[in-house]
């Protein structure tokens, strides 16, 4: 078969694996899912190499999610593999990084042979235990634990598990759907995939896979080779739950590879916010990627050349049993400890430190006399980090590019109120490029409910950097109604009647304020992205410019 024809079928995985991720996004249960797109999706070959991802999606999911295929072959043996097989897990360790996420896998046949695999993650909202929050000791704590296991055997959906997992979760129609979602998105994978290779009269994927992960191995050395070589440190202190938690990531551009080894970073923290290795290298490698090649296509090939380390007991790197719940917000702010090293390597290459970790909050809501409780998980989004050459964006999660879940959706989730969602003014870090701007918003309970509310928040004492003489961003806030300051992280619960009012942070800036364009300054002051009194005294804009 000559390179055009492998190149069509390459575009054409890529476009199965999107029709994938889109038929999880129409048939899930979770807002999660649904609405802000905490999703992953993607296909292997035989031997558990992930060649093709979909758009849609996070990185932390789909980079997590190339290793985890391989566990699948090891724990359930690839002799033992059928048609009308499905696998499942949440382990953290095996999968994409805490018991939220659930990983379902399919074996693909075509004319009765194994030709490779489907994946997929999504987040559900609830998976039984303490519930989603950083409060558990242990992992055991935080939830019910699947084994990589059988969750269809030829066909047969396994009665025991799923009435096991009805039972100890808080909303069993949503789990329970959410897994038939990810197992008839695989579905979906299968057939086109058989589809495809009986059109171009392919017995097998190894040709394909083999021009794939050849041409994307290639081209990723190609862009490491052009780039100067060295090493540098970077540091970055965050809140943490306990105590602040120093991120110390070490990079080194070498001929054939990029090295990112965090050892230095703290001990382990006692409660929730540890992050497995198999987390921190998706988004130290996704970080690394986006700056050096961010065009080449995302599979196992273009992301072996990055090597990520940590040394076992430090945060970054915690082994079981650990309470892992809220990796997200620890593993969210690796790609700016990256990039802090990596600036001095690159100059003019990577934005200045943004908001990080997705905002997020879980409302778990009771009735005051009879009715039925729910949860409510709400997405939110600070702003990133000014970019050499733009501002930062607004109220957009980098580096998950988890969608800020709508107003109208969340209220439809169960008996909660947002009563104020906008932006936040002068939380964009000041520069010549200025920080993205995080938001406020302000939650409570329908009338006849009380609820208490679990904070996944950073930034508060930590604030995004500026850089080359930018400002820092805005840091969190997090406040009742009358002004009480809750804590960043952990469940609180809200007397009746009161609200929870939050405000997000911004991204840095880069550059010095007093250099930014007056017409940009202007311009922000009429959108009303900063006050009058932060373009007078931190711009310089007066009536006479």
């Amino acid at each position: 078969m000559t390179t055009v024809p492998h190149q069509i079928m390459w575009n054409r995985l890529i476009s199965i694996v999107e029709e994938q991720a889109q038929a999880l996004i129409r048939t899930a249960f979770s807002t999660s899912v649904r609405e802000a797109g905490d999703l992953s999706a993607g296909v292997y070959d035989v031997a558990g190499r992930m060649l093709a991802q979909a758009v849609t999606g996070t990185p932390g999911h789909v980079n997590a999610m190339a290793d985890a295929v391989a566990h699948f072959i090891r724990e359930i043996g690839a002799a033992t593999m059928a048609e009308g097989d499905v696998y499942i897990t949440n382990d953290p360790w095996m999968g994409t990084g805490h018991l939220h996420d659930i990983t379902v896998v399919t074996p693909a046949f075509h004319l009765g042979r194994h030709v490779g695999f489907f994946g997929c993650t999504a987040h559900v909202v609830d998976i039984g235990g303490r519930g989603f929050g950083a409060d558990g000791n242990s992992i055991y704590e935080e939830g019910v634990q699947i084994p990589i296991m059988r969750l269809m055997d030829r066909g047969r959906v396994d009665a025991t598990l799923i009435a096991l997992l009805r039972v100890n979760t808080r909303e069993p129609d949503q789990l329970i759907g959410d897994i038939h979602a990810l197992a008839a998105c695989n579905g979906i994978g299968t057939a086109r995939l058989s589809a495809m290779l009986a059109e171009y009269g392919a017995a097998d994927l190894a040709a394909i896979a083999d021009f794939i992960l050849d041409h994307s191995r290639r081209a990723t050395l190609a862009r490491i080779a052009a780039l100067p070589l060295g090493t540098a440190r970077a540091q970055m202190r965050i809140d943490g739950f306990s105590a602040p938690v120093d991120l110390c990531v070490r990079v080194t551009i070498a001929a054939d590879h990029i090295a990112a080894d965090f050892a230095g970073t703290s001990a382990p923290d006692p409660k929730g916010i540890n992050v497995p290795l198999v987390y921190t290298k998706a988004y130290a490698c996704y970080a690394l990627k986006c700056a050096v090649a961010p065009d080449i296509p995302n599979n196992a090939a273009s992301l072996e050349p990055f090597r990520i380390t940590a040394p076992e007991g430090t945060i970054v790197n915690a082994i079981r049993p650990a309470p892992v719940a809220l990796r997200h917000v620890i593993g969210h702010l690796i790609p700016d400890t990256v990039y802090g090293a990596l600036d001095q390597l690159l100059p003019d290459t990577v934005p200045a430190e943004g908001a990080g970790a997705l905002c997020n909050f879980q409302v778990s809501l009771r009735p005051l006399g009879a009715g039925r409780r729910a949860e409510v998980l709400c997405f939110n989004s600070g702003g990133t980090g000014a970019r050499p050459g733009l501002d930062g964006l607004s109220a957009t999660a980098f580096p998950s590019g988890v969608m800020t879940m709508p107003v109208e959706a969340t209220e439809h989730a169960g008996p909660v109120v947002i009563w104020r969602k906008e932006l936040r003014p002068d939380s964009g870090g000041a520069g010549r490029r200025r920080g993205g701007l995080g938001q406020v918003m302000e939650v409570g309970a329908r009338d006849g409910y009380a609820f208490d509310f679990s904070a996944m928040f950073d930034r508060m004492h930590h604030p995004a950097r500026g850089r080359a003489g930018g400002q820092a961003g805005g840091a969190t806030e997090v406040t009742l109604s009358d002004g009480t300051t809750l804590p960043g992280k952990g469940r609180t619960a809200v007397p009746p009647g009161a609200t929870v009012r939050l405000a997000f942070p911004g991204g840095g800036g880069i550059g010095d304020p007093r250099d930014r364009d007056r017409a940009a300054v202007r311009a922000d002051l009429a959108l009303g992205y900063i006050s009058a009194q932060a373009a007078r005294d931190i711009y310089g804009l007066d009536e006479d410019t």
